[in-house]
């Protein structure tokens, strides 16, 4: 575990980190194991051809019930692995799809990104995978397409679970200054291995640093790389700027799923918080408010903290993640 304001040789921790090799160019992330076998599911969206990679995982006993895991904006459906395998034994079918537009899914030249077509592709591919009723669970950006998902399906959806999702504040509406697609891109392009565990460092681990955080840096930082980076920098772009601009935050009230909220509270996620002045940005984020005042939004809602974890309760402590999981699943 790594301490930025530890020193090494009179070198802080956090300088260290800067010295990590970047990882290999890999923007499908052909080369990148996911801890299941990938399917493909082609279809045609906005007049185009594209092919969403996903795991779609049977248990060797099964409980009749199927769990979907929606990956956050800086993560991938590979991200779950923590949290599949403890379904698996419990009996959960479960299906991890990798979004459009991110690692080894189609990523377009030009799409128009909303939540309710990243759900409506979501909904296809279950479809035609003869998945009904499933659990639908959420993390970070998953969390806001496991909500839109809900209100457009909640007719055939058992559960949703959202774990530290972003999006439960309006961070434009309270001052946090709205971008450009190009301004986007420009800082897109900016994007290392360095920057990405600098970033995760300080917003998602609280300070502190295990090896075992590298993968995900490495598999996110290697689709930047290289030939075709710019592409993944372009479709990031453009999903940054769904995430500010479609917030859901307004629409908890009118969910009918029962909601289970898992929530890290030493998380300081907040969309743009850098580039708005200090006094918005210190008020930004704050999970531990944010926790209580989403599940009083949400009718049916149960909220489970994590006092001392941050932004992947999931990925920093995952056998007790994956207890509470199940427990509340009626599976533990």
């Amino acid at each position: 575990m790594i301490n930025p304001s530890a020193t090494y040789g009179g070198v802080t921790a956090a300088a260290l980190l800067l010295f990590i090799p970047a990882a290999q160019a890999d923007p499908a992330l052909a080369d990148f194991a996911y801890p299941f076998p990938v399917e493909r599911f082609e279809f045609t969206s906005q007049g185009q051809a594209l092919s969403m990679a996903y795991m779609d995982v049977r248990p060797e006993q099964p409980n009749g019930r199927t769990v979907v895991l929606l990956h956050g904006k800086n993560f991938c459906g590979a991200t779950w692995e923590g949290t599949m395998r403890p379904l698996l034994d419990a009996g959960f079918r479960v299906v991890a799809p990798d979004q459009v537009g991110f690692c080894k899914s189609s990523k377009p030249q030009a799409y128009q990104f909303g939540f309710h077509q990243l759900a409506a592709n979501t909904k296809a591919l279950l479809d035609q995978a003869g998945v009904a009723n499933p659990i639908v669970m959420g993390h970070s950006m998953g969390g806001m397409l496991a909500t839109r998902y809900a209100l457009m399906y909640g007719g055939s959806v058992e559960r949703l679970v959202l774990v530290n999702p972003i999006g439960l504040e309006d961070w434009k509406a309270l001052g946090v200054p709205i971008q450009t697609i190009d301004q986007l891109y420009a800082n897109e392009l900016k994007t290392t291995a360095e920057t990405i565990r600098r970033y995760q460092l300080n917003t998602y681990y609280n300070g502190e640093w295990r090896a075992d955080y590298d993968r995900w840096v490495d598999m996110l930082a290697g689709m930047y790389a290289g030939e075709g980076g710019d592409l993944v920098a372009w479709n990031q772009a453009l999903t940054s700027d769904m995430v500010v601009n479609q917030p859901v935050v307004y629409e908890f009230g009118h969910l009918r799923v029962p909601t289970l909220l898992l929530i890290g509270e030493r998380d300081t996620t907040a969309i743009g918080k850098a580039g708005a002045p200090a006094e918005v940005a210190e008020r930004l984020g704050r999970y531990a408010e944010l926790g209580p005042k989403t599940a009083e939004a949400i009718p049916d809602s149960t909220l489970i903290t994590f006092p001392e974890l941050g932004h992947s309760p999931q990925v920093q402590d995952p056998d007790r993640f994956n207890r509470t999981l199940l427990e509340q699943l009626g599976e533990g």
